[in-house]
């Protein structure tokens, strides 16, 4: 991963969220576990399924179409950011020398990461646990740990999040 690119990538992200200190902190934090559960994986010899590139553009630009959506729709429902945030990662990500498969697959995992099974790859099993250890407490109640157990048990999709989930709300 180019360190300098992620940096302006992150930067164009900051931008378009108008300096959203909530959103942008939101990302900060998916990108962080995004990186921490790849890590994981990649030590568990799971390398050529993941593609750290594609796991940290996706994890940068996951929620890119919320500005759009709030403006549009006044709304920044899951399947309204599916369907406002794949054009505007790619020209995010066309304004770089990224490879045409990494975008599409980047614009993929943005347009379904609201939406369990559309995409069964690793690299959105990652997305989607990442954002789900972010999102967790903010829609369900963390105190209820017997239910919470449930809920962590059908949601989360490989083992480092699932185990990741457990150890920091149960």
């Amino acid at each position: 991963m180019n360190k300098k690119l992620k940096n302006e990538l992150l930067k164009k992200m900051m931008i378009y969220f108008e300096y959203d200190n909530n959103h942008i902190n939101h990302t900060y934090r998916v990108l962080y576990y995004a990186d921490e559960l790849s890590k994981s994986l990649l030590t568990k010899k799971l390398l050529k399924d993941i593609n750290l590139d594609v796991v940290v553009f996706s994890a940068i630009l996951h929620d890119i179409g919320i500005p759009i959506c709030k403006k549009k729709y006044n709304s920044i429902e899951g399947q309204l950011q599916e369907i406002e945030g794949p054009p505007i990662a790619r020209e995010i990500l066309e304004s770089f020398s990224i490879d045409e498969e990494i975008i599409k697959e980047v614009c993929n995992i943005v347009g379904s990461h609201h939406s369990v099974g559309e995409i069964e790859t690793t690299n959105f099993k990652i997305i989607w646990d990442a954002d789900w250890l972010v999102n967790l407490p903010d829609v369900y109640d963390i105190k209820d740990k017997k239910n919470l157990s449930e809920i962590i048990d059908n949601t989360f999709l490989t083992e480092t999040g699932l185990a990741k989930a457990k150890f920091l709300y149960l």
